[in-house]
Order: C-alpha cells, then structure tokens, then sequence
C-alpha cells in the first residue's frame, strides 16, 4: 500500500449524454439514473485511491439543484474529500451542459461513502489522504471532526 495520495491524484470526470429512455415525461433525467452514474464516478474515484474494490455504504447530502434534460451531456466530478481507515467519503458534483448554447448548470452535489474490500470481500485498509489546498484541507478537517463525533456518540 502505499504511503497516501492527494485527492487530485485520484479525481475523476465522466461524462454521459442524456438519452430518450433515460428522462421522464417531462423530458428530465430520471433521479435515480443521476444517482447511478454518481455512484459509478464516485467508485471509480475511490478505487483508484485504494487501488482495490470498493462497495457503497451510505449515501448524504444529494442534492437536486436543477433538471437536466434530454440530449444534455451531464459531466461528474468527483473528489475524495476524506479517508479514514477502510473507508472514503467522495464529493461528487454533476453540471448539465446544453450543447446547443454551451451553458452550463450545476444540477446535483452529493457526498458518497465507499468501503475498500480486499479479494476475499473483507474490509481494507486504504491510504491516507494528503489534502493540498486550502479547501481540501477545511473539507478533510470537517469530514474527520464529523466522523471523530459519531465515533465517540457526541
């Protein structure tokens, strides 16, 4: 394993085009296609920090700021803004872009938890995070202050 990573290093933007099946009929994004494709980013990040599997095991903080409609392309980035001794916490941000004008629209934000899992399915330990700047060093400090709470039942 190694000694820790910074979250740049194990960022990640995934892209995908809202499709006819995939919206409601009012033409939007179904919410739990929105919450799919976070889950798969917000693994993907999780698993290139741990360089290991990972299994989803809570889900906070999602919000739904704004529609995304059909034949928009919807661009998820996720960072990991805490790690723990098996366990992440990943910020992942999804913005709408209408590819007609270019604007773009931050549509969603949530916080996924992910747990490494060894090769026989069992809990890992993962690396340490090194937050580098000044945001992910507040996030980092309040994820851990949070978690430090639940922990000691305060």
């Amino acid at each position: 394993m190694t000694k820790g990573k910074t979250p740049e290093e194990t960022s990640v933007v995934m892209t995908q085009l809202v499709l006819p099946g995939m919206t409601n009929l009012l033409g939007n994004l179904l919410g739990g296609q929105m919450m799919h494709w976070m889950d798969v980013a917000g693994a993907l990040c999780c698993m290139r920090h741990c360089n290991m599997n990972v299994a989803t095991i809570a889900v906070e903080a999602l919000e739904f700021r704004h529609p995304v409609r059909q034949g928009e392309m919807v661009c998820l980035k996720a960072k990991l803004i805490w790690a723990g001794k098996t366990s992440m916490k990943v910020k992942i941000t999804a913005e709408a872009e209408n590819l007609a004008t270019g604007a773009t629209i931050v549509t969603n934000v949530a916080k996924y938890t992910f747990v490494a899992l060894d090769k026989e399915g069992r809990k890992a330990a993962v690396p340490r995070l090194i937050p580098q700047t000044a945001e992910e060093k507040a996030d980092f400090a309040f994820e851990e202050a949070a978690y430090r709470r639940r922990i000691s039942g305060g």
